[in-house]
C-alpha cells in the first residue's frame, strides 16, 4: 500500500497537476491533500472518481481545506479535532480505509511569532497530541499525514539562521513534534533516511529557492507502531515541484506491506 501526502496550495490552480499525478503508474493507493482553498462543491470530485479514487473532502472558502482520496471505500470518522467546538478552520479529516485509520492534517503556520496566530498553533498542536494519544490507545494501524508547518530539526531547513525567527523553527513548535514522536509515532521518511539526510518538501516561490534547493521539510507521514512495523519504503517525489505553475510543496510518500 502506497500512501502519499501533498499540499496543493489551491486545488483550483493545481487541478490538472493533481489529475496528471494521479494518472501515473506509481500513483498512491491513498492520498492526503491539504490547502484546498475551496469548499466541498469546488473540489474536482468527478475527475478524481474517474481517476479511480473515492474521496472525502472537508473544505473552506479561500483558506485551508483537507481531503482524503482512496482506491478503496472510505468511512469518515471525524472532521475536526476534539477540544474546541468553536474552531471552524478546516484543518483535520479522519477516516477508515479498511482496517487502516487515516488522518489528514494541515497544521497552523503560526507566523508571526508572539501573535494570536502562534498561540493558535500551539493550542491546535496540543489538541492534536491529545487526540493522537487516543488513536494510539486503539492499537490499530494509523497514519497521520499532511503539512505540519514544523521543521523538526536543523537538518530539515536549508538555513537555520535565516529561519531563526520563523514559527516553523521555534522551540515550542519542535517540542510539539517531539511530543508526538515520544508518544510512539514514527516519522516514516526520517526512519529510513537517518540524520543528517535532507529531504525537503517545500520551496518558497521567492528568491530562486527551488533552483538553489533552499527548502524545508515540513510535510510528513507519521505511523502508529502497528503501521510502522509494515514500513518498507519512503521518499519525496520532487517531480511536481518542477512543473509549470507548481504548488510550493511536493508529495511525500511511504509504502506499507500488506498486513499479515
Amino acid at each position: 500500500m502506497r500512501i502519499a501526502t501533498w499540499n496543493l496550495n489551491s486545488v483550483r490552480a493545481r487541478r490538472q497537476h493533481l489529475l496528471d499525478w494521479l494518472g501515473r503508474p506509481e500513483a498512491p493507493d491513498i492520498v492526503l491533500l491539504q490547502e484546498l482553498k475551496v469548499e466541498e462543491q469546488g473540489f474536482p470530485l468527478l475527475e478524481v472518481r474517474s481517476a479511480g479514487y473515492h474521496a472525502l473532502v472537508h473544505g473552506q472558502k479561500a483558506y485551508n481545506g483537507v481531503a482524503i482520496l482512496s482506491r478503496t471505500p472510505l468511512a469518515e470518522r471525524r472532521r475536526s479535532l476534539p477540544g474546541d467546538d468553536d474552531d471552524a478552520q478546516a484543518r483535520y479529516l479522519e477516516a477508515e480505509a479498511g482496517p487502516l485509520v487515516i488522518a489528514c492534517v494541515y497544521c497552523p503556520n503560526g507566523n508571526p511569532v508572539g501573535t494570536e496566530k502562534f498561540a493558535y498553533k500551539q493550542a491546535w498542536m496540543d489538541r492534536l497530541a491529545r487526540h493522537a494519544e487516543a488513536l494510539l490507545a486503539t492499537e490499530r494501524p494509523v497514519v497521520i499525514g499532511g503539512d505540519w508547518n514544523i521543521c523538526p530539526t536543523e537538518a530539515d531547513v536549508w538555513d537555520e539562521r535565516a529561519m531563526a525567527g520563523d514559527a516553523l523553527c521555534q522551540p515550542q513548535s519542535r517540542a510539539a513534534w517531539r511530543r508526538l514522536l515520544w508518544q510512539g509515532w514514527t516519522d516514516s521518511w526520517r526512519a529510513l533516511n537517518p540524520l543528517p539526510a535532507r529531504g525537503y518538501t517545500y520551496w518558497d516561490y521567492q528568491g530562486g529557492a527551488w533552483q538553489q534547493d533552499h527548502g524545508l521539510r515540513i510535510d510528513a507521514l507519521l505511523l502508529s507502531p502497528t503501521a510502522a512495523e509494515r514500513l518498507t519504503e519512503a521518499g519525496v517525489d520532487r517531480t511536481p515541484r518542477g512543473w509549470d505553475s507548481p504548488s510550493d510543496h511536493t508529495p511525500v510518500w511511504c509504502v506499507l506491506d500488506d498486513a499479515p
